[in-house]
């Protein structure tokens, strides 16, 4: 049964019939399956919109099932695309809720909440980043969504992380995949790397944070302008949230050693998330900001993907893509 790859009973017997009767037409499709023209006509039209059959070409006016090879790749795919969406809906979702908890960092200490202090200003941040450092026992896990580090960054950050390897405390980071293109930035990731560090690149990043030994995160109180202020967070729930989220995102991640793998639907991390932006209607400088590349980047970007898609609009593109199994139907 292909059920768990989003075919119904019906569909998945009208598919078989198929490629067991290559020249039936619908009413000896109905007739095989006992059921009614309109059934088979209803399942023909969702084995359209996978992708599963199409017009023949030998024959017009009929149908032809794709080969059981092609047809399973598809559904595959197209499921694999499912599953990925809805864990980036539930690690934004994560994201969301403990960016708003820090916002509301600010409030007073009479109705502040317990677990969440606040942090006004670089330097304070700094400072407790210094002290989380020195008190560091066992791991620190970082999202760093930045496309290029800045020389300030890496010079501040480097004895840091220097004396945190030192005593053998193992440190996870994960960049942006654009990272690959910012040659100080991908150089100061090696040297990390080369000292014993463990670093890893996603195409996207919920938000900015860092994990002290699962007990204590910092993140900035607003993700525009992390200077503004940051909130330590040492909530018990929060934490385990926070450490969810950032193993899913580990988990996903590619190696900095290796290139970034195509997926199944022949796409990169980065292109796959490029054309679910897209599709969700984006513009070209939204994109560029999540992806951590220039609006002419991602509008190149998007323009090779229509192209690939053959689409002539936007929306198109979005509609051609779910066809292909590049995107779940429902985006």
């Amino acid at each position: 049964m292909l059920t768990e790859l989003g075919l119904d009973v019906t569909a998945e017997a009208v598919y078989r019939a198929m490629l067991s009767m290559p020249s039936a037409d619908i009413a000896a499709l109905a007739g095989e399956l006992g059921s009614s023209t309109v059934a088979v006509r209803r399942a023909l039209d969702e084995l359209s919109g996978l992708a599963l059959v199409r017009p023949s070409a030998q024959d017009p006016g009929r149908l032809w099932a794709v080969s059981p090879d092609i047809g399973m790749e598809i559904l595959m795919a197209r499921r694999q695309a499912q599953l990925t969406a809805q864990q980036e809906r539930l690690d934004a979702s994560r994201a969301a809720a403990v960016q708003l908890i820090a916002e509301y960092a600010e409030l007073t200490p009479e109705t502040r909440q317990p677990g969440v202090e606040q942090l006004v200003g670089l330097d304070r941040i700094r400072d407790r980043l210094v002290s989380l450092t020195h008190g560091t026992k066992e791991e620190v896990l970082s999202f760093s969504p930045d496309s290029v580090l800045t020389d300030a960054a890496i010079a501040a950050s480097r004895p840091l992380n220097e004396e945190l390897l030192g005593r053998g405390v193992r440190m996870r980071t994960v960049y942006l995949d654009s990272v690959r293109n910012s040659r100080p930035t991908i150089e100061h990731a090696n040297w990390l790397a080369g000292i014993g560090g463990e670093v890893r690149t996603a195409a996207l990043l919920p938000i900015r944070m860092l994990i002290v030994d699962r007990s204590t995160a910092l993140i900035p109180v607003r993700s525009d302008d992390t200077a503004m202020g940051a909130a330590v967070l040492t909530g018990e729930g929060m934490l385990t949230a926070l450490h969810a989220l950032f193993e899913s995102v580990w988990a996903g991640a590619q190696p900095l050693a290796d290139a970034p793998a195509c997926g199944a639907d022949g796409l990169t991390p980065q292109q796959a998330t490029a054309i679910r932006l897209l599709a969700e209607g984006h513009t070209d400088e939204a994109i560029a900001k999540r992806l951590g590349v220039s609006p002419r980047t991602a509008r190149r970007m998007a323009n090779d993907l229509m192209e690939r898609l053959s689409a002539r609009s936007r929306f198109e593109a979005g509609v051609r893509a779910v066809q292909r199994g590049w995107l779940p139907s429902h985006v």
